[in-house]
């Protein structure tokens, strides 16, 4: 603690007297269709300026000094748009979109003054259950390292499943249920580190230099969600600067960072905007720095082109490719074998990569469509190796999966009127799969082959939703998803609904209901049993899809114009769980964190998740934010025993606090940041070790029949991150320092039997970690 401080005081001192300014611009477009709107009047409230829209929706301001502002926008017939806190930086031009949302009673020369909507979501038929979150967020909140995933950590209901990765636990789902999407594709895992099935992985493949504002949605999905039952990621990109080039340079604990957006020429309107990362301790261990025996590598790249014509539309071109890799050697040194697990070496190899076209037209004045194809690979690898006491390696474990995609998508928007809207769209998958794994039923048995198979198959999934507008006050959403394996040519049809209700300008309602469903790690499909006559069969053929339903009601109400309390009630019955064939077991796919199940299965399985969550949150305001989330839930399922169990993610409470201060230089040219998260939750589940039989078979023995009836102790941790931001003349550069689990509190991860100690060893999660980062913009 002594070094933050006086790494803070240290920035006070450093002096930037001068007040720079930089141009502020964007354009203005219809919600449903994005239509430009010409002569819509544009606002910088404290400056006292006023500008119009030009034909293209494109308004601008010149020479804005540095600082945050408050903006609006108001145009006939439409509700008035209110942005908050937008910050003007002197290293880049600030560049935004707005949609404004259509009246229905309206007459000639009348303007619905409308409050600031601070995290409602980009996705106009997501009513409950869903916010928006900015780029600045994955940037400002303590330990989210620009990582979408880690900043979702501070919303409410969701809780990291492990400090060491950024798989997320949404209401007591298996992190598994993730959706990933981007500009209306479904995407591969976008995780560095990641592992088959799992949403997540050790860090994300994405920039923040990339994205722009975007959705997260936690239940209840729009009907244009499919194949998904925790959560989804709705991610949107930003358009590179289309009229002047700049650059951000970035170098820090977790990587090298250059980006670099611009136009392709001066009379045309497109732009281009690419991101290339590569590991620091890639960096530090090819020099030396780092032990030999130990490495972790990845770099990864983003781009995203930004291709406008005059009449066939506008066609982007974006995607990423991460690159990684963590490599262990164990001494060949008895004396340095602290535990058993000091024998083993392994190498693990991560990659994926995506790219995708979107073409996007308005076909007169009622309809949009938006059309995209695009390609992806992955590619999951491990082999690990026992070190004997003679030092020669056996090999216990090894496992490669490679998925490609091709996959397409059309969506349309048709406005029949300012009341009454239609979306629809159908989305392809096309996979070509080639899995082979070898493993030991238990440690120490000679490996067999588990997994051998490659072909291909296909997803088919359409939509279609209604929104009716009976009044400005009251919104209805209506729809229905279907979704399709040809692999075993299992369906659902998914019926969706959400309703909204503004009481006042203080309070509103709303209220939520979807079947959702979620095909299986494809490789589950593909597990083989061998029988006592020799016989090699796939018992999990033909699992059918697992499905939830979904009903949430919601409560919000302004306690003060940048005071927000909100309630949410939540239910969610799972059925078609699969579990194990077997009555003495208790597995489901409920409690699946990154592990890969072999075990012969049948969809005889339900669970359910319920509970309330309550928040409290204050918008950023005289350059001070505080959000304050509290969740109480249960999360339960039962196997094919008959007996209902806590699940592995069954924490009962959590409580999350977020806060920041900015202190601004007079001139607001010097900017010092102070932001703090703390997590306390209920500990995750564990399975009771059985001590005797795991001393008499040498390795971890569980008692089935105790499945999860153990809690970790409460998990806690604190995080605080610190910043100083510099404007100067045509350049922004920042400092900042993040310290996660700043107390070094060391929260309880699993326990396991150690043979060679003789006794059950307890390990922990990650303690302290800074993270020192330095960013200029220019």
């Amino acid at each position: 603690m002594k070094f933050v401080l006086g790494f803070a005081l240290s920035l006070l001192f450093i002096n930037v007297p001068a007040q720079y300014s930089q141009q502020f611009r964007g354009t203005v477009t219809d919600q449903v269709l994005q239509q430009p709107l010409a002569g819509a009047t544009v606002t910088i409230s404290p400056l006292g300026k006023t500008v119009l829209t030009d034909d293209a929706g494109v308004f601008r301001f010149s020479n804005i000094p540095v600082g945050s502002y408050h903006i609006s926008i108001s145009y006939t017939g439409f509700k008035e748009g209110v942005l908050e806190n937008i910050a003007v930086n002197s290293g880049k031009e600030t560049v935004i979109n707005v949609s404004l949302e259509a009246m229905i009673h309206t007459e000639a020369a009348v303007i619905i003054k409308a409050g600031s909507k601070k995290n409602k979501p980009l996705n106009d038929m997501s009513a409950v259950s869903a916010r928006a979150f900015t780029v600045e967020e994955t940037q400002k909140y303590a330990a989210a390292v620009n990582d979408p995933l880690r900043m979702a950590t501070g919303f409410a209901g969701v809780f990291a499943a492990d400090d060491g990765n950024n798989s997320i636990v949404i209401r007591g789902n298996s992190p598994t249920g993730l959706l990933w999407r981007m500009e209306g594709m479904d995407i591969p895992n976008p995780n560095h580190f990641a592992t088959p099935g799992n949403s997540g992985g050790g860090i994300s493949v994405l920039s923040s230099q990339l994205l722009s504002n975007s959705d997260f949605v936690t239940a209840a999905f729009a009907a244009e969600y499919g194949n998904a039952l925790s959560g989804v990621f709705d991610l949107k990109l930003r358009k590179g600067n289309n009229e002047k080039r700049e650059y951000t340079l970035q170098a820090g604990v977790l990587g090298l960072n250059a980006a670099m957006e611009g136009p392709f020429s001066k009379k045309y309107k497109g732009s281009y905007l690419i991101n290339y990362r590569y590991s620091t301790l890639a960096l530090l261990s090819k020099i030396g720095v780092l032990d030999d025996d130990g490495a972790t590598n990845f770099q990864d790249l983003s781009y995203n082109l930004y291709l406008p014509t005059n009449k066939l539309g506008t066609f982007t071109f974006f995607g990423f490719g991460g690159l990684s890799d963590q490599k262990f050697n164990a001494k060949e040194d008895s004396l340095k074998w602290e535990s058993k697990s000091d024998r083993y070496s392994y190498t693990f190899l991560s990659n994926t990569a995506m790219t995708g076209i979107t073409h996007t037209i308005l076909a007169g004045n009622k309809l949009n469509i938006k059309s995209g194809i695009g390609i992806s690979k992955t590619r999951v690898g491990y082999d690990e190796n026992y070190t004997e006491d003679d030092y020669t390696s056996t090999g216990t474990y090894f496992d490669k999966y490679r998925t490609n995609k091709i996959f397409l998508n059309s969506t349309l928007n048709y406005k029949f009127s300012n009341r009454l809207n239609l979306r629809a769209g159908v989305i392809g998958n096309l996979v070509n799969y080639d899995f082979y794994r070898l493993s030991s039923e238990n440690e120490g048995d000679p490996l067999e082959e588990d997994l051998n198979t490659s072909g291909n198959t296909s997803t088919q999934q359409a939509f279609a939703q209604w929104q009716y507008k009976p009044s400005n006050n009251i919104t209805l959403n209506a729809g229905m998803h279907y979704f399709r394996l040809a692999h075993n040519n299992t369906s659902s049809v998914e019926p969706r609904f959400s309703a909204k209700w503004n009481i006042n300008n203080n309070s509103s309602i709303a209220l939520g209901y979807g079947l959702h469903s979620q095909m299986q790690t494809l490789s589950v499909y593909f597990a083989e049993q061998k029988l006592a006559d020799g016989t090699v069969i796939m018992p999990n053929r033909n699992l059918a899809l697992t499905k939830s339903h979904h009903y949430v009601f919601s409560y919000s109400y302004r306690v003060t114009k940048n005071l927000l309390a909100k309630a949410e009630l939540y239910y969610q019955q799972l059925f078609n769980v699969p579990v194990s064939v077997y009555d003495s077991s208790s597995l489901s796919t409920l409690n699946i964190l990154n592990e890969y199940v072999i075990e012969p299965m049948e969809n005889k399985g339900k669970g359910k998740n319920y509970g309330v969550e309550i928040s409290l949150e204050r918008y950023l305001k005289d350059n001070f934010y505080l959000t304050l989330n509290n969740s109480f839930y249960q999360s339960k399922y039962t196997a094919k025993d008959g007996v209902e169990r806590n699940t592995r993610f069954n924490g009962n409470y959590l409580v999350t606090l977020i806060a920041g201060k900015d202190f601004l230089h007079e001139r607001k040219s010097k900017i010092f940041g102070v932001n703090l998260k703390t997590i306390y939750a209920g500990g995750l589940r564990t399975t009771p070790i059985d001590f005797a039989a795991s001393q008499q078979q040498g390795y971890t023995v569980f008692q089935e029949k105790e499945a999860y009836t153990l809690q970790n102790a409460a998990y806690f941790r604190a995080d605080i991150g610190i910043s100083m931001k510099w404007n100067r003349k045509k350049l922004t550069s920042t400092l900042s320092l993040d310290i996660q689990n700043v107390t070094n509190r060391l929260n309880v991860f699993g326990q396991w039997y150690d043979e060679e100690k003789n006794k059950i060893v307890t390990s922990y999660q990650t303690g302290l970690i800074p993270i020192l980062n330095y960013k200029i913009e220019f």
